[in-house]
């Protein structure tokens, strides 16, 4: 009994008919407005694309057939007729009132998807954002002798189909009809339609007019002919103000056929920060993509912005981005390869204008020279560093100094540079961003260079010593003040060393900040943590204060009596050569300068009240 009742379950539940889903058509015409498209304005692009496809599609059959989009926009309506294939009777039912539904997928077109510019069949969908009825009369070009038919269809999810009379659509094609919803009106008008069909479709390959207006513009900037070199970069200038709102510093050619991409990029005129997004003009196929592409260029060609054109690159869902994927990959490092044969080219033929670029964008070249050692190579007798000699390429500077020496931080080379100028070692501040890196790489494309961080004892050891009577006499002194600065991980050293004006120095390495660092948590940690961080003590590794014996200021308060005034006076040197490097102060060094300062006013209104 058990078993029969299982098998006329089981036969019950098999042939219970599947359930279909039920769409709310106006919660996903929200869904599309509110998270799909960016803006309303795509609706035009969908119905421009619905067209050219449509004529796409008449042509693989019709080669001579006429190629012509026209739109009327008047009164809170719009109308939109096409020279395409057209619809039957049966193409409506299966299509249209089918979402999802690719036209582009029926009657053997498969395998021609590669000419249409639509890869989703969301279609006419898209219309629903501005329009609460659509009103589509559409005639075969495939079956001359079927009628035209009537598509209507409301935002409420009803629509209705009807044939209709030989002479209401006379010849093949399809037109369409919008009714703007209460709040879209603007978005139908007559200026906005123009605005938005010649934004999406001026490098489309078929005649587009709205009313009699011409909204194609071909050929593109990029393909036409100039009388001139001059003139090319001229005519490139003014459209990139038009596209992006600025003149180009210069433009290059962006012609990948193997990946059936067309374009120019401008280059930047000022310069901007690595971090910012790139955004790029798209046209696939003709039809305007997106003009927010990011992915586009390699992250360091963060120095220009791009227009193209493009016949192999996928879009997104919603026909507003990129696909990321193997192909697009590919064309990222063709663009790449064509943005770097410029500035190869630049290099060998026209040093002014890379000057001039350089000037703007070396970071983003530098960028590029890190990961890449030819262009490295190519570059470097023109990329700019910051040095004890100036602003020099580092071949130039290489020419120079037996060793390159660099420092890693700005606030190091800060410290050194006047002394290491002054005592003939030659620095360049590798504190920059990529600085470092380039300067690391060197030997690697210039055999036989010498490169070497500079640290506290290359820079004391240049400096001349004290002769050993004189620093024996300042005994007293020397003790008083290593004594004073002992608390903060600071040693004294006495020197002799141009310029005069300075009469201290501050020297550190990273060891020593490291150290540094160290000693300072391990003061402020329970017992747990403070017998972790003194297991980590260094062995040698400490800040020095290089007093400079040939400074009047010092000889002064080597000389001074008051053990106590000597410290405070010791204690005044040190902060003021932190200072002096621009280096941040911890909170014992903050103390110390109010310390130092105090002890200074209270001494000399002392003296003041003795007189």
């Amino acid at each position: 009994m058990d078993s029969q009742t299982s098998q006329s379950s089981q036969a019950s539940q098999a042939s219970s008919p599947p359930h279909m889903f039920q769409v709310d058509l106006r919660g996903l015409v929200d869904l599309l407005s509110h998270h799909l498209y960016s803006s309303p304005k795509v609706y035009l692009r969908e119905l421009l694309q619905n067209a050219v496809d449509a004529i796409t599609a008449r042509r693989a059959e019709q080669p001579g057939a006429p190629a012509r989009v026209r739109l009327y926009a008047e009164g809170g309506a719009l109308r939109v007729e096409d020279s395409g294939v057209g619809l039957t009777e049966s193409d409506v039912h299966s299509l249209l009132a089918t979402i999802g539904r690719s036209s582009k997928r029926a009657d053997g077109l498969q395998e021609a998807r590669a000419d249409f510019l639509g890869q989703f069949g969301i279609g006419l969908l898209a219309c629903f954002v501005v329009a609460e009825r659509i009103r589509v009369v559409s005639r075969s070009a495939r079956t001359p002798d079927a009628r035209p038919v009537e598509w209507t269809a409301s935002d409420d999810g009803s629509y209705t189909v009807r044939t209709l009379p030989d002479e209401a659509r006379p010849e093949p094609g399809t037109t369409v009809h919008l009714v703007a919803r209460a709040d879209a009106g603007e978005w139908l008008s007559r200026e906005r339609v123009l605005a938005l069909a010649r934004d999406f479709g001026a490098l489309l390959p078929y005649d587009v007019r709205v009313g009699e207006e011409a909204v194609t513009d071909l050929p593109a900037p990029w393909d036409r002919p100039y009388p001139s070199p001059a003139a090319r970069r001229v005519a490139l200038a003014r459209h990139c103000h038009e596209q992006f709102g600025f003149t180009p510093l210069d433009s290059i050619g962006l012609d990948v056929p193997l990946a059936g991409i067309r374009g120019v990029a401008y280059v930047l005129p000022s310069a901007v920060s690595p971090a910012q997004r790139a955004r790029h003009r798209v046209h696939l196929k003709g039809m305007l993509l997106t003009e927010r592409a990011e992915q586009l260029l390699p992250d360091w060609a963060f120095f220009v912005r791009c227009v193209l054109d493009t016949d192999s690159l996928r879009p997104t869902a919603s026909r507003e981005a990129l696909y990321e994927d193997e192909t697009l990959a590919a064309v990222r490092e063709a663009l790449g390869e064509r943005i770097r044969s410029w500035l190869t080219g630049l290099a060998a033929g026209d040093p002014q204008r890379l000057t001039a670029f350089l000037s703007v964008h070396h970071l983003g070249v530098k960028s590029l020279a890190r990961h890449d050692r030819e262009m490295l190579r190519t570059m470097l007798p023109w990329l700019p560093f910051e040095t004890t000699d100036g602003q020099l390429s580092l071949e130039e500077f290489a020419q120079r100094h037996a060793v390159v020496h660099y420092t890693r931080t700005v606030e190091e080379f800060r410290q050194v540079a006047p002394i290491a100028s002054a005592q003939g070692i030659g620095v360049v501040n590798g504190g920059y961003t990529y600085d470092s890196d380039l300067i690391e790489a060197l030997p690697s494309v210039r055999p036989g260079t010498a490169v070497a961080e500079l640290d506290a004892d290359t820079v004391t050891a240049h400096l001349d010593p004290v002769e050993p009577a004189a620093e024996l006499a300042l005994a007293g002194f020397l003790a008083t003040a290593r004594a004073t600065l002992d608390p903060l991980g600071c040693d004294v050293v006495l020197r002799a060393f141009h310029p005069l004006s300075v009469p201290a120095l501050h020297l550190d390495d990273r060891a020593a900040r490291h150290e540094q660092a160290r000693a300072e948590a391990e003061d402020h940690a329970d017992e747990l943590w403070a017998g972790i961080l003194g297991s980590l003590r260094g062995g040698a590794p400490r800040a020095r204060l290089v007093l400079n014996h040939l400074n009047p200021l010092v000889r002064r308060i080597s000389s001074l009596p008051e053990r106590e005034l000597i410290g405070t006076a010791t204690e005044s040197l040190y902060g003021q050569a932190l200072l002096m490097a621009q280096r941040p102060l911890r909170p014992a060094d903050s103390a110390l300068l109010n310390r130092a300062f105090l002890g200074l006013l209270e001494w000399a209104t002392h003296r003041e009240d003795e007189h």
